[in-house]
């Protein structure tokens, strides 16, 4: 039983919530069992520790199992133990370290993917985790990650991924130009999401959305620059039928790629 909240292993897992010791390390930061169990189904390499109170195992018995199925031995923990560690308020019992396991855009395009969602400048973690999961629920083939666009091992962008984080190609680190250059050379049509756009209804219509496709989103607060819209083979909004301003940009990146999807399925 680990019941020492001040522990130099509690305090290594508790830093993992901070970018620099994550780059450091390679590591990050699970917390709960839905993110655990995702790893634990499609990453079980990755996960290094796994720590749990009793009663969280108690209540979560597949994970327990899972996880010796694995080979992945558990650290019964206090619940001290645990909130020392967690980055959220109110941790569920259950914490993890893993392995970050990032994807080359090389071998991304090796796979002939149909349908990216590439993000350019996306800071806020909570619309990032949403896009990956949206991503993720649309069928897309990766989410490629451009300029200073979060860190995708933030605990907030996992914990909103809730668990797509295991299922989905993620490529980091690039910049735009050489991205858009890499996926347009694979045969995909980069499309912008953005308000100075055409009607998506026009695309829609014109049989557009059924080609492979990597869908361009911007920054939360300003969109796409000029310069990254000059790099897109097409720019489309969504129309907005109510009195609305706008639309969050995970919503938004969600109706994109499911369009996508539905043409693609149909035709």
């Amino acid at each position: 039983m680990l019941e020492n909240p001040r522990s130099p292993r509690v305090r290594a897992v508790a830093k993992l919530a901070k970018r620099s010791a994550r780059d450091e390390t390679g590591l990050f930061l699970l917390e709960g069992p839905q993110a655990v169990r995702e790893a634990i189904a499609y990453r079980p390499e990755a996960v290094i520790d796994l720590f749990a109170t009793p009663t969280a195992l108690e209540r979560h018995p597949d994970l327990r199992d899972g996880a010796a199925s694995a080979g992945i031995e558990v650290t019964y923990s206090t619940e001290p133990v645990i909130d020392a560690m967690a980055d959220t308020v109110t941790p569920q019992g259950i914490i993890a370290v893993a392995r970050q396991f990032p994807t080359s855009l090389r071998d991304v395009l090796s796979g002939e993917p149909r349908l990216i969602a590439i993000c350019e400048e996306v800071r806020d973690p909570g619309n990032l985790g949403t896009i990956i999961r949206a991503a993720d629920a649309a069928g897309a083939d990766a989410v490629v990650l451009t300029g200073r666009t979060v860190d995708p091992y933030n605990p907030k962008v996992v914990r909103a991924t809730t668990g797509s984080l295991f299922h989905i190609p993620i490529s980091r680190g690039g910049e735009l130009a050489a991205a858009v250059s890499a996926i347009r050379g694979a045969g995909l049509r980069v499309v912008a999401a953005d308000v100075k756009g055409q009607d998506l209804l026009t695309a829609r219509a014109a049989g557009d959305l059924a080609r492979p496709t990597a869908w361009l989103f911007g920054n939360e607060a300003r969109g796409l620059e000029d310069d990254a819209l000059e790099l897109a083979d097409a720019a489309l909004r969504l129309p907005i039928y109510g009195s609305a301003e706008s639309l969050n940009l995970a919503t938004a990146a969600s109706v994109c790629l499911y369009e996508s999807a539905f043409a693609q399925r149909t035709s």
